[in-house]
């Protein structure tokens, strides 16, 4: 026997759509912090510690006028329930909490599955494989179908491709549940990847959506315009918009949104009168925004006669790329001679001279570039960015900024890529980054919006002269985008489609791991010569046999062969180690010379001496 729960009698969703305005609630997540639930507990888990306080603010709603009320499971899935240790309840916080809201609701009003996003960008952007998003908005549905809903109400999503995403973990189910999908648009009308609303209706209209919509991000004045641009191209599905209360202010320790009631009731109406048939609210939307709004829109029927087709906020032509030979020192020597970058940490202290001084020497010895590395090892260092511009400044060399996703979202990341560009900086090279467990802050918050991918395509969206959510930025940028790759890696079938992924995201260059064995560099190539992409072969100079143990077993990404590790063994300690060291790099220099387009020597300890005396082996 089922464990579904039977819905009440009357008035289909669809029917109540086909009469006319349809009003949700408001914020759950809202009206619980202003009880005293603090942020940072799971919210969907009061469905099984706190029932009552759950059926309260649905009833709250449901008294001032809301007719359909959203099941507090927004969070309820695999991603947001998994750090809690709730992963394995998924089915029972769901179903548990459609019938909190049926409880609440009886006879006087519907029930919404509410449906939220994992929290983080999907691949290839972000590193979260499409095929496990569906998995667990498959698994959530299946707890608010057993629950019994009136309709899924796939909300606040971020893109087109996350909402397709839980569409098709939906229709994997044998249901006629309708279904709702509302995305979330910026201040400039899109996604933040760039999804217009146009393309949102048009696609959620191809796949037999009921209602598609906005909500979340926006106040009502931005969401009006967005809504205007969605009615002018729908054809079959229902519009709702579901504003935020205005921003929030922090008012004596606590978040306070500021649209008073009697706002939000007076843009309810535009939203009718310019086409929506579904209205209700977001963040800060409380029972008494809900009660005015009831009273705003009592006597309006949904029309669209007062549609206006926008202009679009900015121009859809896009400023041409510049030429990579064209944007950097580096870019323009790097095919039209044997290149050799040397790479060097940033200092502990805020206190560059002595680098300085080994960027002079590396420069005075014909050095091309100085490539700075991102808090290696998840050390807190100087700036890497800050370190580049004062090297280009004061010695005059090349640089190639390292650049992690380790530490920024989205907006961070973008927001450094054009102040390094605006400062002189032009080659990039873009890595995920050693996660903080790996250094002294292991407690450390890792960021990891995106990996190294993802990281590629907001580089290309740059040079193409868009931000990631489509919006022009001027000029296009001229950064030389360049990305690692590990000819040592024991699935290279893994590694090279990694490498074809970056490379079709927009990287231009690839900068390889430590290479110690011949053989190897010549199967990578052999694996990768289709890329047509130029090659720097990474190159280590031993400092010691312990050195050479250590990067083998401790470091992520190093493998030393047995034979290089037994010859740096028997070569001793001291300079005797060092010059066994410098002449197995030169060995690795003169095969990677004959096969790639240049050299990146990562030396020790920061001794550009033994990078230079490497390199001695190309004159």
């Amino acid at each position: 026997m089922s464990d579904r729960a039977a819905p009440p009698k009357g008035r289909s969703f669809l029917e109540r759509l086909n009469e006319g305005v349809v009003i949700f609630d408001g914020a759950m997540g809202t009206m619980l912090y202003a009880r005293g639930v603090f942020v940072n507990r799971c919210f969907d888990e009061l469905n099984l510690s706190n029932p009552g306080l759950v059926r309260s603010i649905h009833e709250e709603y449901l008294a001032a006028g809301a007719e359909v009320v959203e099941a507090n499971t927004f969070g309820a899935h695999r991603f947001k329930l998994g750090p809690h240790g709730l992963a394995p309840r998924v089915g029972e916080i769901n179903r548990t909490g459609v019938r909190i809201a049926r409880e609440a609701a009886a006879d006087q009003g519907l029930v919404a599955g509410s449906m939220g996003p994992v929290g983080k960008p999907l691949a290839p952007l972000g590193h979260v494989p499409r095929e496990e998003a569906v998995e667990a908005f498959r698994e959530q549905a299946e707890g608010l179908l057993e629950g019994g809903v009136d309709l899924l109400f796939v909300e606040t999503m971020p893109s087109l491709d996350e909402a397709t995403a839980a569409l098709e973990a939906i229709r994997s189910h044998d249901t006629d549940v309708p279904v709702a999908v509302s995305l979330t648009f910026n201040e400039e009308g899109n996604t933040i990847y760039g999804d217009s609303p146009e393309d949102v209706v048009r696609t959620l209209e191809d796949l037999d959506v009921s209602v598609v919509g906005a909500n979340c991000s926006q106040g009502p004045q931005a969401m009006l315009e967005t809504l205007q641009r969605m009615a002018a191209v729908a054809r079959t599905a229902r519009l709702s918009a579901m504003p935020n209360a205005g921003s929030p202010a922090l008012v004596e320790g606590r978040y306070v949104y500021l649209c008073t009631p009697e706002y939000m009731a007076t843009w309810a109406r535009r939203f009718l009168e310019s086409g929506a048939t579904v209205v209700g609210g977001c963040c800060g939307t409380t029972p008494a925004h809900v009660r005015d709004l009831v009273r705003s829109v009592r006597m309006v029927r949904p029309s669209r006669s007062e549609v206006r087709v926008l202009p679009p906020r900015r121009p859809k032509e896009a400023p041409t790329p510049i030429a990579r030979e064209e944007k950097s020192p580096l870019a323009h020597r790097l095919g039209r001679k044997f290149v050799v970058s040397v790479e060097l940490d940033p200092p502990r202290g805020a206190t560059p001279g002595v680098l300085l001084e080994r960027a002079q020497y590396c420069q005075e010895n014909e050095i091309d570039a100085i490539n700075v590395a991102d808090g290696p090892r998840a050390s807190a260092r100087m700036s890497a960015q800050a370190l580049c511009v004062l090297l280009q400044d004061q010695v005059g060399i090349d640089t190639i900024l390292h650049y992690t996703c380790r530490d920024r979202n989205l907006l961070g990341m973008q927001s450094d890529l054009l102040g390094a560009h605006a400062l002189g900086l032009r080659n990039v090279l873009a890595i995920t980054g050693d996660p903080p467990k790996l250094g002294d802050y292991p407690d450390a918050t890792a960021v990891y919006d995106v990996d190294s991918i993802g990281l590629i395509r907001i580089l290309d969206h740059l040079n193409h002269g868009c931000d990631l959510a489509g919006n022009l930025i001027g000029p296009a940028l001229g950064i030389h985008i360049g990305c690692g790759a590990d000819p040592s890696k024991p699935d290279m079938e893994k590694e090279v489609g990694r490498l074809e992924d970056k490379v079709a995201a927009g990287a231009e260059y690839v900068m390889t791991q430590p290479v110690y064995d011949p053989r190897t560099l010549e199967r990578f190539l052999s694996m990768i010569g289709h890329l047509n992409v130029p090659l720097l072969v990474g190159i280590l100079p031993l400092f010691s046999h312990r050195n050479a143990e250590f990067l083998h077993n401790e470091v992520p990404g190093m493998s030393i062969p047995d034979d290089i590790r037994a010859r740096m063994e028997k070569a001793g300690s001291g300079e005797r180690a060092q010059a066994e060291g410098v002449a197995i790099a030169q060995d690795a220099t003169r095969a990677a010379r004959e096969k790639a387009q240049g050299v990146y020597i990562m030396p020790p300890f920061n001794k550009v001496d033994l990078a230079v005396r490497v390199v001695e082996v190309l004159d």
